[in-house]
């Protein structure tokens, strides 16, 4: 950093009067601030590292205050760098703003291989921290853990299952998985006994299970892990909690266990069955289903979520998680991504992985194809559907995929649904009004109220029911959430669905 980019930084952080992920301010107006290795652990964790600037306060006042000894300023940050582990080498500025003299150190992240970076002081469970907005926050155990099980190149999923006996399995599934394996690599398993290649392949050890080949494998391998399963609920809201009209929590809740390959089956079952279902009339007059979110698509998000998990003793008590609220869908699981990968990344690069000897196992079941397609199956099945790029993002200690449904945003869909209405032909309607019915069915897409609608358009309820709601229920392009109660307060009106 040059010293005229330091002074137009601390001009644009006294405009927005904020600091950032990467920017800390430190007053050091009277002394070299007290609290220095907590910033100095969370910047080297993150892979943008930052900026430490003294001599400018923090909020409320973000005022310029200069440092009290600039020589000193930079040998105690020197110092304190000094007492990091690893340590810390900082880029160190000078510059001037309203006469007063500024010290910026900027914070290289390091690798990920050498994480955490802590104050000796501490102790790498106390002195290792990470940056949470424009606050450090203590790493937790399991963040320290998934550092250590990158460098030492852990696998969970080869520890022996206690309890475990090899007759409690999937006969059929062994059979075939033991006959593939001599079929893909006869020249060196054509004369091995079976007991000895599944040990060679991870399925077992001295007798147990490996916890891959209790979940590949096993008829219940829950019996041992009971979390180790998917909870899968459907909401009537667009946050948990909210409740329905008739005060319900959940549509459908239903938990799924069993091995991983029956998982899946099942998790992309309960997706089907609760999704909505656009019927749409093709110009050759055929009629075809189209369901809220492509199945291939949630089939690859759910295989990820149980192939790439954390299966390690801290997280071996939470399931993953299918989350269908009117607006998204959500698959939650355990563990960040695997070597440090960003999630802008995923799908663009190849990035380690967590579960080597699992993933192989479903590669050679047929199950999965281990070659890093998943990703962008996804995202080409979500825009072939004409819907938004799934979203990924890391929350504390869970990854999550996001799916959008089009419910604020679905022009297309949305055409569909009023050229099928109107048998395939628009031109019998003005343009002015197919657009405000394309308006309104995008709009419902959420259940809505009648003075919602009104709201919308800036009419009376009364209005708005003549011109638009009544037509379209008469069309069958909107429905009423209670048709047994057409006149009931709590009545709510939402775009077409069929239900399987």
């Amino acid at each position: 950093m040059q010293a005229e980019e330091l002074v137009a930084l601390v001009e644009e952080i006294r405009q927005q009067r904020s600091e950032r992920q990467n920017i800390e301010l430190k007053e050091a107006g009277k002394g070299f601030p007290h609290r220095i290795y907590d910033t100095l652990s969370s910047f080297s964790n993150q892979d943008m590292g930052g900026v430490i600037i003294f001599g400018v306060g923090d909020k409320p006042t973000y005022n310029v205050v200069g440092v009290y000894d600039l020589e000193d300023a930079q040998k105690k940050i020197m110092e304190a760098c000094n007492q990091m582990e690893p340590k810390v080498r900082p880029l160190l500025t000078v510059g001037v703003v309203d006469g007063k003299v500024l010290l910026a150190a900027e914070i290289p992240g390091v690798e990920y291989a050498l994480r955490p970076v802590f104050y000796t002081g501490a102790g790498r469970l106390s002195g290792s921290f990470i940056r949470i907005g424009d606050a450090d926050e203590r790493m937790t155990e399991y963040e320290i853990y998934s550092f250590e099980a990158f460098r030492r190149n852990m696998h969970e999923e080869l520890r022996p299952v206690e309890r475990s006996v090899m007759k409690l399995l999937n006969q059929q599934r062994m059979d075939a998985y033991v006959e593939r394996v001599r079929q893909e690599r006869p020249n060196l398993f054509r004369n091995v006994e079976t007991t000895q290649l599944l040990e060679l392949m991870g399925v077992c050890e001295n007798g147990a299970y490996t916890l891959a080949g209790a979940l590949v494998f096993s008829q219940y391998p829950q019996a041992y892990y009971p979390q180790l399963c998917i909870t899968a609920v459907s909401l009537p809201g667009v946050q948990m909690g909210e409740l329905g009209d008739e005060e319900e929590r959940f549509i459908d809740n239903q938990r799924i266990v069993g091995a991983i390959p029956d998982m899946i089956d099942d998790a992309v079952n309960f997706v089907r069955r609760n999704s909505r279902v656009r019927t749409i009339i093709t110009e050759d007059g055929r009629r075809r289903d189209r369901y809220e979110y492509p199945l291939k698509a949630v089939r690859e998000a759910i295989i990820n979520a149980l192939i790439h998990r954390d299966y390690s003793r801290y997280t071996e008590g939470v399931p993953v998680r299918i989350e269908m609220y009117r607006d998204r869908l959500e698959i939650r699981s355990s563990g960040v991504p695997y070597g440090g990968i960003s999630t802008k990344s995923l799908g663009h690069v190849r990035p380690e992985t967590r579960n080597a000897a699992l993933a192989n196992m479903l590669e050679i079941l047929q199950i999965t194809e281990n070659r890093y397609s998943g990703i962008p199956t996804i995202q080409r099945e979500l825009a072939e559907a004409h819907m938004p790029p799934a979203e990924f993002a890391v929350n504390h200690e869970d990854f999550i995929v996001r799916f959008r449904n089009n419910i604020y945003n679905q022009p297309l869909a949305v055409k569909e649904a009023v050229g099928a209405a109107y048998g395939g032909s628009r031109r019998k309607k003005s343009p002015e009004k197919i657009k405000a019915e394309e308006q309104l069915l995008a709009f419902c897409q959420q259940p809505r109220s009648s003075q919602e609608i009104a709201d919308l358009y800036g009419t009376s309820r009364e209005n708005i029911m003549a011109r638009f709601v009544t037509p379209m229920l008469h069309k069958g392009i909107l429905l009423r959430t209670m048709p047994d109660k057409p006149r009931s307060p709590r009545q709510r009106y939402v775009s077409a669905k069929i239900v399987p």
